[in-house]
């Protein structure tokens, strides 16, 4: 029986919005910004901190900070003190909070390496969701992006998402291996849900 979905989406591809509909369709819980919001809490720091580390890896300015730190005598005196969030912090976090929610079960899960974290699991569905660039554009104006702005997050922001699981899981992205499926949302977001949704019913026949 599958009971937790993983989208795992291109940036601008409709992935947040097909995963809430996936979610009210099933009447499952949605672990989109929730997953952002339980982080910010066990990190004790604000969302907003989670939400620019995210499926990132740090920047070499703040790379170099920490090495810094770390090899500083002062920086090791007062290591205890020091609360950095970085990448490898939140992915700690991350981790947590999405194995948690797996063993809870009827939950749609939006990227974050949560594909990775539940490959071994047989009740996990994991789908990749990618559009034509010009279809992404398309969607973040729609959503209030400028056309530049819209250009510009689609040509940057699946770079950062593919150094980061090259760097933390060591596969390239996407791992082609680890979804049953990967779907071009061009088709529109409904038939998107209802392919996964039929995907879900002849897996578990079949099992």
């Amino acid at each position: 029986m599958i009971k937790i979905l993983t989208i795992e989406r291109e940036y601008g591809s409709g992935g947040g919005e097909i995963a809430q509909l996936l979610a009210t369709k099933l009447g499952w819980k949605l672990w989109d910004e929730l997953l952002t919001e339980e982080i910010a809490r066990l990190a004790e720091c604000p969302k907003a901190v989670v939400e620019c580390r995210e499926e990132k890896r740090d920047p070499l300015y703040y790379r170099l900070f920490k090495s810094f730190l770390r090899g500083s005598y002062e920086g090791s005196l007062n290591a205890h003190k020091l609360k950095l969030v970085d990448s490898e912090c939140i992915l700690g976090f991350t981790r947590q909070v999405v194995n948690s929610a797996a063993e809870t079960g009827n939950v749609v899960i939006v990227g974050r390496g949560s594909q990775q974290f539940l490959k071994n699991r047989a009740d996990t569905l994991r789908v990749f969701l990618y559009a034509p660039r010009g279809e992404k554009v398309r969607r973040l104006i729609a959503r209030g992006k400028t056309e530049q702005e819209a250009e510009e997050r689609v040509d940057t922001v699946d770079r950062e998402r593919v150094a980061f699981v090259q760097k933390y899981f060591h596969v390239d992205w996407p791992d082609h291996d680890v979804y049953h499926a990967m779907i071009n949302t061009a088709i529109g977001d409904t038939a998107v849900a209802h392919a996964i949704l039929d995907l879900k019913s002849m897996l578990e026949a079949a099992a």
